[in-house]
């Protein structure tokens, strides 16, 4: 194994892999640290972690155990993946474990970049956009368990990393690969470990990654890992996928502004079922009810608790956040695992929280890596009966649900 991937969450993961095989390396996704050896043809092992949002201690922890997994593997370069917004509070996660990953590969100039202009994130002076609003001002300051109010991830950075934290301005960036590695020697001279690398464009991305040939430790969202492969000599390549005919049935439980607006487009074409966090908490809305609808309906049906941010807050106010977070993650995992034995062969899942519970609701081990449906988000294979796709909340066109069905179904 060449590269080793860390992913905070499931769906960041799938992005990671898929940008890293359509680059054509042989990517496997693994759920969760594995126990034996990764096959000898795998050149990058992606290792998926539901750590976004638990408590820093714990996620150093289990990053820990997925580098020294990795490590043994005979990885050459580490690559820390979280989302392409960053999602982490002062109080989050994102700087312990970079800290941690650092201190053990001896890594000193530690990039930065949650950038993805695919999907419309970028960062500029250090400032990280959502298309054409700073990221406190594009929906994400909503989110139920991660709310973004600043977009300077150097004072984000700072408040988390023990380091001092620099900058690579985009001036640099545009003069290429040299001009980046050159202005990371500087920071690092004087006296910055995580460096915020500004990227605006792909071919930005592309410079950074062959700047950070050779650093033993990267982070950032999938879009930086576009031009490491090269580093390899390795070329772009098809990606091979096989189809899943069958039924197909949706779970939603992001609260997104793209995932509401998918909601919506879906609703007025296709059956949909609302899930009343309420009625889940109380026991009156059932994993197995949902199922058999969704199992049995024709079309395309969706069954999603995805809200507008004052029903999420009024129902945060009355059960608490994380007392109603674990009972809808709860619930569609145990609703997929109901949809399986159902028959369903094609599930589709909305939100990094939801895709974590199903995929260890179903105790998935690995995914193949199939062709792309929207920018970050690859179809997967989970089984020789079970294909499904992991999307963030806030990727993937209005008819995203559409298209993915349609693509793990191959029409």
């Amino acid at each position: 194994m060449l590269l080793g991937c860390i992913g905070d969450d499931f769906t960041g993961s799938s992005d990671l892999a898929n940008t890293l095989a359509k680059a054509g390396m042989r990517t496997v996704q693994y759920s969760g640290v594995p126990t034996g050896a990764a096959d000898a043809d795998v050149q990058a092992g992606v290792v998926a972690l539901k750590s976004r949002s638990i408590a820093p201690a714990d996620a150093v922890r289990q990053s820990l155990d997925a580098l020294k997994w990795l490590q043994a593997q005979g990885c050459e370069q580490i690559f820390f993946k979280y989302c392409s917004t960053f999602d982490s509070t002062a109080q989050g996660n994102i700087g312990p474990v970079a800290d941690a990953l650092a201190d053990a590969l001896d890594a000193h100039k530690v990039i930065v970049c949650p950038a993805f202009p695919g999907a419309g994130r970028s960062v500029y002076q250090g400032y990280l956009f959502v298309k054409d609003a700073l990221l406190n001002e594009s929906g994400m300051e909503n989110h139920p368990l991660t709310p973004m109010k600043d977009a300077n991830l150097r004072r984000l950075m700072a408040a988390q990393s023990v380091h001092s934290v620099g900058h690579v301005p985009a001036e640099a960036v545009f003069d290429g690969a040299e001009a980046i590695s050159a202005r990371l020697d500087a920071e690092h001279a004087a006296g910055h470990r995580m460096i915020i690398v500004d990227a605006l464009r792909d071919s930005d991305l592309m410079q950074i990654g062959a700047a950070a040939k050779g650093l033993p430790l990267i982070t950032g969202g999938s879009g930086v890992a576009l031009g490491l492969p090269a580093n390899f000599g390795i070329s772009p390549a098809q990606v091979p996928w096989q189809a899943q005919s069958g039924k197909a049935a949706i779970l939603s439980g992001s609260c997104s502004t793209a995932t509401r607006g998918q909601i919506a487009y879906h609703v007025a074409r296709h059956p949909s079922l609302k899930i009343d966090p309420a009625e889940v908490i109380s026991g009156s809305q059932t994993p197995e009810v949902v199922a058999k609808w969704l199992a049995e309906t024709d079309g395309l049906p969706l069954a999603y608790s995805s809200a507008d941010p004052d029903e999420v807050a009024a129902i945060q106010a009355r059960f608490g956040a994380d007392t109603a977070a674990h009972a809808l993650e709860d619930f569609f995992g145990k609703t997929a695992v109901c949809l399986t034995e159902h028959g369903v062969s094609r599930i589709l899942t909305a939100g990094g929280e939801t895709s974590g519970a199903v995929v260890e609701a179903l105790n998935i081990r690995t995914l193949e890596i199939g062709p792309e449906i929207d920018p970050g988000v690859p179809a997967l294979r989970a089984s020789d009966t079970l294909v499904i796709a992991l999307k963030s909340g806030n990727f993937g066109s209005e008819d995203y649900f559409e298209k993915a069905a349609n693509m793990l179904g191959g029409n």
